[in-house]
């Protein structure tokens, strides 16, 4: 991509600010200043059940967990030359441990601030950079260390919860599930949040420079997060399309966004990105440290590499896959491999090793990445570069031995308290799943995964958010904190826009499945509502309670158009006198009409049906 005047964002552009059918947006106070917690609720129609003490069907809603940000709130004026907010800037000044900087330090993003070439791509962003101040620690792992719960934290709390305790009184059905050895307390409170991220089990990804962010949280004990991929290429994008991509991205679920830019301008691109998300943003700096050497992974320095982890840090990323355990021994172990090293950075850094014959940089100078990380609160995200890209070197040796540095790399990043996560795979068949999510545990200390996929199986290009979607559910489940998404573009080309909302929406699936399978406190409430509209033929409540109410909605009308059949006691699937809780419901009237309980009335019933079949002649067949 190069962008130009007219790839960026105009007046008459268009962002998505619809909110969701029968939606409003809710802010949760909490009992520190400035916490108000976004959530978003949706109103039902709550009609009368079998066994209710009145007729009247009451008006009742369901609180979900939002990732929109303020773009589905119609209150809240967006103008994205200006970006979003800055939700945190005050909690994060007011710890007192960072300074403004004269500034920015990184020599090619000054070289970017002082290209007048570029003046009509640029946001102008007006905030000055914050770094941590000399021999200080910005990073909420390191607050969390000293016994302190920040804002951020109890922001979490609230969020997690979801308003559920009230609405467990209504649904109170919820199987236990099995959690493998998972300490989801009933409810999570700031205390239980700071303790996660002391013991390294959970991050909050909250860079110092992107207090647009909404506080959020990745750990096992916590619900299943998903991250959605974005970015242009040389070939294709414009600025203004991928704003609306991450905007487009976080309105379906995205927890987190990773800008996988690779094209001329990918500073740029960044910055708008960052200015207007509401989510955390990740990168993978390898990449554009290799579009510095024109794309020859052998002219790659420690110093490229360190100035772009400087330059994307006082951006605001808040954390960075980083491929420090792509060892020079290790990568003869992908040898024989049917798919040999599938991570672009892994084989970016693979090549680099060979080249030079010497062990990776970033693994020798990791100390000191570390030492940039806590600066500005930037979490890991220890890169898997030698993940398995087919099922055939699923769990092999080259694997498992990077899985074994990584653990070694966690240990080294706690002791400077940086937040880190540990990336996994992959292409992984479903009975060698959980041994991934066990091994990891034990050997990178409960550090939350993060995982693409896995794929279950390799046959099925063009459907591979279906068959990483099966593995993710899994491994979720397993403990897996957050599933990378994949979309039906997998392997084949860039996704679309439709392609990234089918994978945010499978993942969504997938870490659902996983949520309620582990009996996360609550997690079966918006189930047990949307059955109950199902069940009683709210057509409209059955739309608005589902992941997506506008696919829900045109399927339904597909068949049946007409605004009548939004409250028929029927679909198209079985017709009027065929549907199954129809007929279960005439039971329950049947029995209210005779004043017994379901099993009594069906007793009745089936003793008049044989008064008929004897008046009748007891003939099995009846002459027409």
């Amino acid at each position: 991509m190069s962008a130009n005047i007219s790839n960026i964002p105009s007046e008459k552009s268009k962002i998505t600010r619809d909110p969701f059918p029968a939606s409003k947006k809710i802010y949760v106070p909490g009992s520190q200043r400035d916490v108000k917690v976004a959530m978003r609720e949706i109103s039902v129609e709550d009609g009368f059940s079998h066994d209710a003490a009145n007729g009247n069907g009451q008006k009742k809603s369901v609180v979900v967990y939002d990732t929109s940000g303020p773009y589905t709130d119609p209150d809240v004026k967006i103008d994205i030359y200006k970006g979003l907010d800055p939700l945190r800037l005050r909690w994060i000044k007011e710890r007192g441990d960072v300074q403004e900087l004269s500034q920015i330090s990184s020599a090619y993003g000054r070289l970017r601030e002082n290209d007048k070439s570029i003046d009509a791509i640029r946001f102008n962003r007006t905030r000055p950079t914050l770094r941590a101040k000399t021999g200080a620690n910005a990073s909420q792992m390191y607050y969390a260390k000293k016994g302190i719960v920040t804002p951020e934290m109890e922001y979490i709390a609230i969020r997690e919860n979801q308003e559920r305790e009230e609405a467990l009184k209504e649904f109170q059905v919820q199987h236990p599930g099995e959690n493998f050895g998972a300490s989801i307390p009933p409810i999570i409170t700031a205390e239980f949040v700071r303790d996660e991220v002391a013991r390294g089990r959970a991050i909050i990804p909250a860079n110092i420079n992107h207090p647009e962010s909404e506080p959020m949280i990745i750990g096992r004990n916590f619900l299943v997060k998903i991250n959605a991929n974005i970015g242009n290429s040389a070939i294709a994008s414009s600025i203004e399309e991928e704003v609306e991509k991450m905007i487009w991205a976080i309105r379906w679920g995205a927890d987190t966004v990773m800008d996988l830019s690779t094209g001329k301008n990918i500073h740029e691109t960044r910055e708008w990105i960052l200015r207007n998300s509401p989510v955390p943003i990740g990168t993978v700096p390898i990449y554009q440290a290799l579009e510095k050497v024109g794309g020859k992974a052998e002219e790659l320095t420690w110093e490229i590499y360190r100035d772009t982890l400087i330059e994307q840090a006082e951006q605001g990323v808040d954390y960075f896959t980083i491929h420090a355990g792509v060892l020079l021994r290790y990568i003869p172990l992908t040898a024989k491999r049917v798919t040999g090293i599938v991570s672009r950075g892994g084989s970016i850094l693979a090549k680099w090793c060979l080249a030079h014959h010497k062990e990776n940089f970033l693994y020798t100078n990791f100390e000191e990445i570390c030492e940039i990380m806590k600066a500005y609160d930037v979490s890991f995200s220890l890169g898997d570069g030698l993940r398995p890209g087919s099922i055939a070197d699923a769990n092999d040796d080259a694997q498992f031995a990077e899985l074994d540095t990584l653990g070694e790399l966690t240990k080294i990043a706690w002791k400077q308290d940086v937040q880190t996560m540990i990336e996994g795979p992959g292409h992984i068949p479903m009975h060698m799943v959980q041994v991934n999510m066990t091994k990891q545990l034990e050997i990178c200390g409960e550090a939350p995964f993060y995982t693409l996929g896995p794929l279950t199986t390799d046959i099925a290009p063009g459907y591979d958010h279906i068959t990483s979607g099966i593995g993710a559910a899994m491994i979720g489940w397993f403990g897996c904190a957050m599933l990378c998404y994949v979309t039906p573009k997998e392997h084949l080309g860039l996704p679309d826009r439709d392609d990234v909302k089918d994978g945010v929406i499978t993942y969504k699936i997938a870490a659902h499945a996983a949520d309620l399978a582990k009996g996360h406190p609550g997690a079966q409430i918006r189930d047990n509502a949307l059955s109950k509209a199902r069940f009683e033929f709210r057509w409209e409540d059955q739309f608005n309670l589902s992941l997506d109410p506008d696919t829900a909605r045109e399927f339904h009308d597909e068949t049946l158009p007409a605004e009548g059949a939004k409250v028929a006691h029927f679909c198209s699937m079985c017709g009027p006198h065929f549907c199954s809780m129809k007929i279960t419901q005439d039971v329950r009237d049947y029995a209210d009409s005779l004043k017994v309980d379901e099993d009594k009335a069906l007793e009745l019933g089936m003793k008049e049906k044989a008064e008929e079949f004897k008046k009748a002649g007891s003939e099995i067949y009846v002459p027409m």
